[in-house]
């Protein structure tokens, strides 16, 4: 218990440590010192613009992100038992996706409203979302089989795919390049009027998600063993299934789809806490996401080259190479 606690303690150590990297390295360095007096409202200046109108906003926004697509991937990876599954595999995040691509790729007939491009970005992606994810509410009532809702909410992601790409097909050159580039991912372009629209939403997902440790605990032995203990499965996967929603919806919306954090994530805190005890994997995974969701910050930034890189290519190259080994260095970690 004490080696978990202490894993956890050096998780959260390691966001701190990454989250003042965030603030104090960039194309502009800034002094460690000027850092708190901008956060203590005492520095003035461009260091005080860069600091609390540029990288505070990002920072944030990649703590959030890392903690709820973690805690999403770890509740639909115990609801259906499934390590391969992840925020994205209800067809949440495609159903996001293919409203930015409606709006972003249609952007000739509604050029006129006096309404911001941004704005009309984040309520289609959450529209598009909000719409699959009512759509697998509905399902589950009619249907009421993990496996079988796993497999629908997979088509239902396949089909926005093949929308998407009829649209991509179909749009013009420089509204599928801004497509594209949203699809790549991106921490940036939150300001901080614009972060209670991702704050809240996660927020509430990420509560939600805290309140289901109890019976998450009981499907990891099946969901006959689980109904035997009182456990009511359908009430249980619904409200993994909105937590999951709010989650996926608010951050694909804000940050484009994110590859990687929601599937690994669950996998690398379960290596490292040797449980599979949703009360210490929990807030394990939550800590460990926003840790690596700021190390993948920093990596997209390059501070030391001025380039930036595409997030997604970044957490893929991050994850995948952690993934493996910790699948190799011991398949049973967190089964007992």
């Amino acid at each position: 218990m004490r080696k978990r606690g202490g894993w956890l303690l050096l998780f959260l150590l390691l966001g701190l440590l990454f989250a003042a990297m965030g603030l104090a390295m960039g194309s502009v360095d800034v002094p460690l010192a000027d850092l708190w007096l901008a956060l203590a409202g005492d520095l003035d200046g461009p260091h005080q613009v860069i600091l609390l109108q540029v990288r505070l906003p990002q920072v944030i926004t990649a703590a959030a992100a890392g903690a709820g697509l973690a805690a999403a991937g770890l509740l639909m990876q115990t609801t259906f038992h499934n390590p391969l599954a992840g925020p994205g595999v209800l067809g949440i995040s495609g159903g996001a996706s293919l409203g930015v691509a409606l709006v972003m790729l249609s952007r000739p007939w509604w050029s006129g409203l006096p309404i911001p491009q941004d704005l009309m970005v984040l309520l289609a992606a959450v529209a598009g979302a909000v719409a699959v994810l009512l759509l697998i509410i509905v399902a589950d009532r009619r249907i009421g089989d993990g496996v079988t809702l796993l497999i629908m909410g997979l088509m239902v992601g396949y089909l926005s795919s093949a929308l998407v790409s009829v649209l991509q097909a179909a749009g013009e050159a420089g509204a599928l390049k801004e497509y594209v580039l949203w699809g790549m991912g991106s921490f940036a372009g939150m300001e901080t009027a614009r972060l209670p629209w991702l704050l809240v939403p996660v927020a509430a997902g990420l509560l939600l998600a805290i309140t289901l440790v109890k019976p998450m605990n009981a499907l990891l032995i099946g969901e006959e063993h689980a109904r035997s203990m009182g456990v009511e499965v359908r009430r249980v996967r619904r409200r993994a299934i909105w937590a999951t929603g709010l989650l996926a919806a608010s951050i694909t919306a804000c940050c484009g789809p994110i590859a990687f954090l929601g599937l690994a994530v669950p996998h690398v805190a379960r290596a490292f806490l040797r449980t599979a005890d949703h009360r210490w994997l929990m807030p394990g995974t939550m800590l460990l996401g926003i840790a690596l969701a700021l190390a993948c910050d920093l990596l997209v930034r390059l501070p030391w080259s001025g380039t930036t890189l595409p997030l997604n290519a970044v957490t893929s190259l991050l994850g995948a190479p952690v993934v493996i080994w910790v699948l190799w260095s011991g398949r049973n970690w967190g089964r007992s």
